[in-house]
């Protein structure tokens, strides 16, 4: 049971989580999912008249995608190197996008300044669940639409981090973040804006040479697996290197040495009130 954590206490979570997302550089693993922004984009359905924010935006992957179809797009994060990065891929696009630093639990535009509001595998990592949520809808217009692409617990990346908590147990003060990878969890969140909230399951299919190309590459661009070797020490990596490759032959469906894993995560399109 989860308990509820002081304010001192998500304060000091989220410092240790932007270190997290600081660490690596996911934007290495982000230009390997873009086609799952796309999607997205696609789903809420974008007039290139409405103003779009990105919430946790990375290196821009949905950001860059909503400017690719005319929209006016703010990307936000809490992790300047990776803005930097977004930055310079609008740049080599002929892109025009704003990248600002900011907290999705606490963001920095008036009530109802956006069209569009979305968030891929970003937001459902704020410590601070009903406050991101709510921060989420308060610079969303009435009418709107709040995007979300989140992990469900039963796909891999949900199997990985809970692969990950049997040798580092996450902080009990906070809710997990791939119960965003629910409806329910959704419809407790959202439930008192929305007018309408539509959810698909869809796979994104991680490809490498072999699962250890695929531990080699994470251990040294993600900064959650990253952390969690580090924090296991040199006594603890083969233990939790085995474990990682187990859950990888769990997924797997290549039979010739590669990796073919699917991902299942959740694509919710929620209709503001």
């Amino acid at each position: 049971m989860t308990n509820i954590a002081t304010a001192s206490e998500l304060a000091a979570i989220k410092q240790r989580q932007k270190a997290t997302w600081a660490s690596g550089d996911y934007h290495m693993i982000g230009t390997q999912i873009l086609i799952i922004s796309e999607l997205l984009i696609e789903a809420l359905d974008l007039r290139s008249t409405e103003r779009l924010l990105d919430v946790a935006t990375g290196s821009g992957n949905a950001a860059l995608a909503a400017a690719r179809r005319g929209c006016e797009v703010v990307g936000l994060d809490y992790v300047p190197a990776l803005l930097e990065r977004a930055r310079r891929r609008a740049e080599a696009e002929g892109l025009e996008v704003e990248f600002v630093e900011g907290d999705a639990e606490a963001l920095p535009f008036e009530k109802g300044s956006f069209e569009v509001v979305s968030s891929v595998f970003g937001a459902m990592f704020a410590p601070n669940q009903q406050q991101t949520a709510a921060e989420l809808a308060r610079v969303c217009r009435s009418g709107g639409r709040i995007g979300l692409v989140a992990h469900t617990p039963e796909g891999f990346i949900g199997q990985l981090f809970k692969t990950n908590a049997t040798h580092v147990p996450p902080p009990a003060v906070v809710r997990s973040p791939v119960q965003w990878g629910t409806e329910e969890r959704l419809r407790e969140l959202f439930g008192d804006v929305m007018a309408e909230i539509r959810s698909e399951k869809r796979h994104y299919v991680f490809r490498y040479r072999s699962p250890q190309a695929y531990l080699d590459y994470w251990r040294r661009y993600y900064g959650p697996t990253m952390r969690t070797f580090e924090a296991v020490g040199e006594a603890g990596r083969e233990a939790l290197a085995s474990d990682l490759l187990d859950l990888v032959a769990r997924f797997n469906r290549a039979d010739d040495g590669t990796m073919v894993v699917p991902s299942e995560y959740l694509e919710t399109v929620i209709v503001k009130g």
